[in-house]
């Protein structure tokens, strides 16, 4: 099922949900000693692996992090070939001064604020689909 590519309807239909919880960012070597089911998602860079993981998960594996975020879901399932929702999600959250780390999934875009940003970007994402 091919998601939404009209960016007006995907702005009305935003609907950002608080996921529950804390996220890490780590970098790994390997991931044979991080169990699939605790990895949220994961990318091979050159340097390194990184692997997203529930911060008390980070923890009980020793990993470093030194940013704590919040995940939103977008729920809109919106096609991977839509075009202007990344700019104008990350520009809404850049002019209210917070940063935004964005992963594009089949069905959903999440994003990923500073957990300190949390209230406000749901605020600015509630917004900007009324915007929509």
């Amino acid at each position: 099922m091919e998601g939404e590519v009209n960016l007006n309807n995907i702005l009305k239909n935003l609907n950002p949900v608080l996921n529950e919880g804390k996220y890490v960012y780590c970098t790994v070597d390997h991931i044979d000693d991080i169990l699939f089911s605790k990895v949220l998602f994961l990318f091979k860079e050159t340097e390194s692996i990184t692997v997203v993981v529930k911060k008390e998960d980070a923890e009980e594996l020793n990993l470093s992090f030194s940013y704590v975020a919040s995940w939103i879901t977008l729920e809109i399932h919106s096609s991977l070939s839509a075009v202007g929702l990344t700019a104008k999600f990350s520009q809404a959250l850049s002019d209210a001064g917070i940063s935004c780390n964005v992963v594009a999934a089949y069905f959903h875009d999440h994003i990923f604020v500073d957990e300190k940003d949390t209230t406000q970007a749901i605020k600015v994402l509630n917004a900007l689909k009324r915007m929509g």
